[in-house]
């Protein structure tokens, strides 16, 4: 089977356009925690720490702008990373009885 030079020259244009689709940056999602009333400072910079790997000084710095502002970043991440940190912190806030949130935004 033989192709003309217009049929091959359309494969190889699909072939390549396919190639720059499956080589595109995958979403990347910004994690949020969300202020409440009842979750201590303390423990908010805990869990900086210890699921975002956070300094203790950037982890203040974060809480404070929680506290102040609503909400804060936590980090920004490839989609099943961001679930993933915010699923974490949930499972440490209901251990700790805590109802600290997460939210997740696309970038």
């Amino acid at each position: 089977m033989e192709f003309s030079g217009a049929a091959m020259h359309q494969v190889k244009e699909t072939v390549l356009r396919k190639n720059v689709q499956e080589q595109q940056e995958p979403s990347r999602y910004k994690v949020l925690l969300l202020n409440d009333d009842y979750t201590t400072m303390d423990f908010v910079i805990m869990v900086l720490m210890v699921i975002f790997h956070k300094s203790l000084k950037e982890a203040r710095q974060i809480m404070l702008h929680v506290h102040r502002n609503g909400k804060g970043l936590c980090g920004i991440y490839a989609f099943e990373v961001a679930e993933t940190k915010a699923a974490q912190v949930s499972v440490m806030a209901e251990q700790h009885k805590f109802p600290l949130k997460c939210a997740l935004e696309e970038e």
